[in-house]
């Protein structure tokens, strides 16, 4: 299969999180419904909400993923339909799955819609990746636990995309096979519950004597992921999409690892190694972003090490960046994302206004009113330019606005703002509808 575009996925535990991925130069992001998600306690929208999610991702040329990823009861899978419907019908990018059962389902029912192996099938190899494959999944995200050889192995092997994590949290155990929060605590993470038990403090005891000392006491809780200086080696190892993981993080968080990540990705693919250089203040901002005891670059080098854990409980109290967090709230997490829009409008005595607009390939054409001959002061170009360019809250902004004038012409402000505006939303429906 011919690589693509390397696609960075950001993770999205609300519609402000998701926006802000957008606007950060995501190309994906992975979203949790009201159910069925591994991450329950995120700020998952409702299905009108997520219905307005999926629309604002493809107004701004993203896709948008949907978890349902946790593994379910025999009596939940009846509502499994129900629940995707509306979402397909919506034109849902993909669905993210675990469960080989709730797996076969959306095969069958929705054969159409494009499924990624959760990294909590726990595919570890090639056989795995080929049986995915095999029963229909387009992608499969890989364990965390393979190295960037295994990963360019399964690659070479077996004709499907590959996902895999390039920041954020670790697991202590294999992916998607923890137990420990289940056991301890009644609340599972395969259910999308985990209460994060291996983050808490323990004594390490043999023969009644206790192993560690007060100041490591995290011997379960591993250091984030951070893999800006592996890029150039997960591309080359044939990964497509590289995963930001953080739902349950805020939409600031979000925007300054997506913004981060995507200028470095681009910076490998537009230069190559040669040109390929990280700075040592991104690593910072990301520490800065958060922190929960240090950064490592996970397994895609090494099998297991010490300097993996955290070990040492983090300061209660560690000021901000205020100056970076000031900066990512302007730019990305209050910022309203317009896409650029190219327009003519035609105007001439006797016969309908015309407005022509285009976003990308979409284009569409509408007419308004009938244009009158001026009595008095006929309507110069600036006067129509600034009148139509008022593009507002839409998703949209004018780029360039060509005015064609025959005539002496007059046409209502009242009749000018209808024309724009079902212009704009005849384009939105076109873009939607690509």
């Amino acid at each position: 299969m011919k690589q693509k575009r390397v696609e960075i996925l950001a993770p999205a535990g609300s519609l402000e999180s998701m926006k802000a991925a957008v606007a950060a130069g995501a190309d994906a992001v992975y979203i949790g419904g009201s159910r069925f998600g591994a991450r329950a306690y995120a700020d998952n929208p409702e299905e009108d909400r997520l219905l307005e999610a999926i629309d604002y991702a493809h107004l701004h040329g993203c896709r948008l993923y949907m978890t349902v990823n946790t593994l379910m009861k025999e009596t939940e899978l009846a509502d499994l339909y129900a629940f995707l419907e509306p979402y397909y019908m919506w034109g849902v990018d993909a669905v993210i799955v675990q469960d080989m059962g709730a797996f076969a389902l959306i095969r069958e029912r929705f054969p159409e819609l494009p499924v990624h192996a959760s990294t909590q099938m726990t595919i570890t190899g090639v056989y795995g990746a080929r049986l995915l494959k095999e029963l229909g999944a387009e992608r499969v995200v890989t364990a965390r636990e393979l190295s960037l050889e295994e990963i360019a192995g399964i690659r070479r092997e077996v004709d499907v995309e590959i996902e895999s994590f390039v920041h954020g949290a670790l697991c202590y155990c294999y992916s998607g096979q923890c137990l420990f929060s289940s056991l301890i605590g009644g609340r599972s993470g395969n259910r999308g519950r985990c209460a994060q038990t291996c983050r808490l403090p323990y004594d390490v005891k043999r023969d009644g004597k206790t192993l560690n000392g007060k100041d490591s006491r995290y011997v379960l809780s591993l250091k984030d992921l951070c893999t800006l200086d592996l890029i150039p080696d997960m591309i080359e190892a044939g990964i497509y999409s590289m995963k930001i993981e953080g739902r349950m993080k805020s939409p600031r968080y979000t925007a300054g690892v997506v913004e981060i990540y995507r200028r470095y990705t681009d910076l490998y693919l537009e230069r190559g190694r040669a040109g390929y250089r990280v700075e040592e203040k991104d690593r910072k901002r990301l520490l800065e972003l958060f922190d929960r005891g240090g950064q490592t670059d996970g397994y895609y080098r090494r099998h297991n090490g010490k300097d993996m854990v955290v070990w040492k409980e983090k300061p209660s109290f560690r000021e901000g960046n205020q100056e970076l967090f000031d900066y990512l709230d302007k730019n990305f997490v209050e910022k309203q994302l317009q896409e650029p829009i190219r327009g003519t409008v035609v105007l001439e005595t006797g016969k309908p206004a015309l407005l022509e607009l285009s976003c990308g390939d979409c284009r569409v054409s509408v007419s308004g009113d009938p244009v009158l001959e001026a009595l008095k002061q006929p309507m110069d170009e600036a006067r129509i330019r600034k009148q139509l360019e008022k593009s507002g809250n839409t998703p949209f902004y004018f780029e360039t606005l060509t005015v064609e004038l025959a005539g002496e012409v007059f046409l209502p402000v009242q009749s000018l703002n209808d024309l724009r505006r079902r212009g704009l939303e005849a384009l939105e429906d076109a873009v939607l509808k690509q």
